[in-house]
């Protein structure tokens, strides 16, 4: 089990416990994160679930695969650090990941 914390876009923080195997999107559905809409429900066809992870944890949460990465060319004011959450799994190597939300999605 790992802690992921989710920061809105306002700075509010919401701190989640996630099972390993499970995804960061599927979390903060579980976990009614504001700003994480998941249309698609995880199946990298959207990117209704774009966050950014925060800097010390992007090395550990990897680079995006080239299918994530065309559907973030859809993405709200993507960045380096930019990742769909449905694309994050979960694993006991992600304890204490931060990820912020962005304003708005796509």
């Amino acid at each position: 089990m790992a802690k992921i914390t989710f920061v809105t876009h306002d700075g509010a923080r919401i701190d989640t416990n996630a099972e390993n195997g499970s995804t960061v999107m599927e979390n903060a559905i579980r976990n009614a994160v504001p700003g994480i809409d998941a249309e698609c429900g995880g199946a990298c066809a959207c990117a209704t679930c774009h966050v950014y992870v925060d800097e010390e944890w992007t090395a550990t949460t990897g680079e995006p695969e080239a299918m994530e990465e065309d559907m973030l060319d859809f993405a709200y004011d993507v960045r380096p650090n930019s990742r769909l959450s449905c694309q994050i799994r979960v694993s006991d190597d992600l304890d204490g990941l931060v990820v912020h939300v962005p304003e708005r999605q796509a």
